[in-house]
């Protein structure tokens, strides 16, 4: 009942280990035990599946996933210090999630060059540290300050390695049609002469009713947004978004 399975391993067999057995485990592993480390990473895989799961609406494999937190749980065993009063979970937790990211970060769909990123990985770093000894989050200024690097190149850097957003990336539901990144883009090239200079469509734009001409009028002539669209007309986006729809659907079939 409790079975997932991943990367040919069925999570609900794994071991779990208490506290005593851990620590001795540790100290054999760091003394050169292969099989003591081998039996460290077997017994906290449940805790690389569970935050695996935090990762899961980024469209990755699972399983590649699964893997490259193993390599951050594997770095956590070898790097744990026992005398630190603190339990191997919240040492490890930090050190599987930063190597997700970072796979993340270097498998991200836009190519940036390494220097670029290694600037970003270099800033994130300043930041947590900045964070840590101020109690707050620092500005950019300062991580720049503390890299000893421009403010601009700093920022550049981490705009570089931001995950793009999709123009279908739902933003907002209200329990009907969702409302999607491009439905809030805004066209400021666009203007009122474009109207009359699409002729090629005035057909099928006849087909439609008044409000429904106005609403593709002004989302993909006149360049609004649907929210502006929304309040010229006085009524709410979600409605702007469904009749919208439904108006594309009947220029399709008539076209």
């Amino acid at each position: 009942m409790r079975k997932v399975e991943i990367c040919g391993v069925n999570t609900a067999k794994l071991p779990v280990l208490d506290n005593d057995c851990m620590r001795e485990l540790f100290a054999a592993a760091h003394a050169g035990d292969k099989q003591a480390r081998e039996q460290l990473a077997q017994g906290n895989l449940r805790l690389v599946l569970s935050i695996v799961q935090r990762f899961g609406n980024r469209g990755e494999n699972p399983d590649d996933l699964f893997q490259v937190g193993c390599i951050g749980l594997l770095k956590a065993i070898d790097n744990f210090d026992l005398s630190l009063n603190v339990r191997f979970s919240t040492y490890a937790v930090p050190m599987v999630i930063g190597e997700i990211r970072r796979y993340l970060r270097d498998n991200n769909a836009i190519r940036v060059s390494r220097s670029v990123r290694d600037v970003a990985y270099k800033a994130l770093t300043a930041r947590d540290a900045l964070a840590a000894e101020q109690g707050r989050e620092p500005k950019m200024a300062e991580i720049a300050g503390r890299m000893g690097l421009p403010t601009e190149q700093v920022v550049f850097a981490l705009d570089a390695i931001a995950e793009p957003v999709s123009l279908f990336e739902p933003i907002y539901n209200d329990g009907g049609d969702p409302i999607y990144v491009v439905d809030q883009v805004k066209d400021e090239k666009a203007g009122d002469n474009l109207w009359t200079e699409q002729l090629s469509i005035a057909g099928a734009l006849a087909a439609l009713n008044e409000r429904e001409q106005k609403i593709i009028n002004l989302r993909f002539f006149v360049g609004k947004t649907q929210m502006e669209v929304a309040e010229e007309i006085g009524i709410s986006q979600a409605q702007v978004s469904r009749l919208e729809k439904n108006a594309l659907v009947r220029l399709r079939k008539y076209m």
